[in-house]
């Protein structure tokens, strides 16, 4: 998993995912990707704190997810990202691997 827009500028919302994820999850490997400009117009308002961060794809492989089902794992990530979820994140794809699975 490469890391897409690093050194990029983040918005708050890609950065408070990018962030609890680290701190629960400790990542090998982790790209939180804000797909939110392919939605444009699409008539819901985004994150309402910061606007139009609404559509994320996150990939993230971590030992964490080591045992568990494709289900566990998207559980264990919403969860994580509940508050997100609530202030108007739309939509979040996830991929999620343990260490030594095929990507």
């Amino acid at each position: 998993m490469a890391d897409q827009g690093k050194g990029a500028v983040k918005g708050p919302v890609a950065a408070s995912i990018e962030s609890k994820l680290t701190e629960a999850l400790a990542p090998i490997a982790l790209n939180v990707i804000d797909e939110s400009h392919h939605h444009a117009g699409h008539h819901h308002g985004g994150d309402k704190r910061h606007g139009n961060e609404s559509h994320f794809r996150v990939e993230v492989v971590s030992a964490a997810f080591e045992g568990k089902s494709r289900v566990e794992r998207h559980r264990m990530v919403n969860a994580l990202l509940a508050q997100e979820l609530k202030e108007g994140l739309h939509a979040l794809a996830v991929t999620a691997k343990a260490p030594g699975e095929p990507t």
